[in-house]
């Protein structure tokens, strides 16, 4: 087949929905290189702090609705996303998304080995 679908519900949230959901797509898509999921923090929700340097890969975060702050540990930095913003990190970057807003935020994260 030349192509495969998946709902972002296909599988089990992988986080408590007391602070969101999480989903991975990329078994559900029988993806070989790319990695998507989609992420839904409630308001103080936060995700794990974490870097991608012994897997090699490049994450980028688009937010689709609402707004996430991205800290970035090493750097002691904040980098504040709105609807439709991105961010692209390297695989070294130590990072952990936040909601600090008072609504849910929903973003689609999407990993590649470099």
């Amino acid at each position: 087949m030349g192509y495969d679908t998946a709902s972002k519900t296909d599988p089990e949230s992988i986080i408590d929905d007391e602070s969101g959901d999480m989903w991975f797509l990329k078994g559900e898509l029988d993806s070989d290189h790319v990695g998507i999921s989609v992420l839904e923090l409630e308001p103080d929700g936060e995700g794990m702090e974490h870097d991608e340097a012994d897997r090699g890969q490049e994450e980028i975060y688009y937010v689709v609705s609402g707004t996430a702050e991205v800290e970035l540990t090493d750097r002691d930095e904040t980098v504040t996303l709105e609807e439709d913003d991105a961010i692209r990190l390297d695989p070294e970057e130590t990072r952990q998304i936040f909601n600090r807003s008072d609504e849910r935020v929903k973003l689609v994260l999407v990993g590649a080995p470099l």
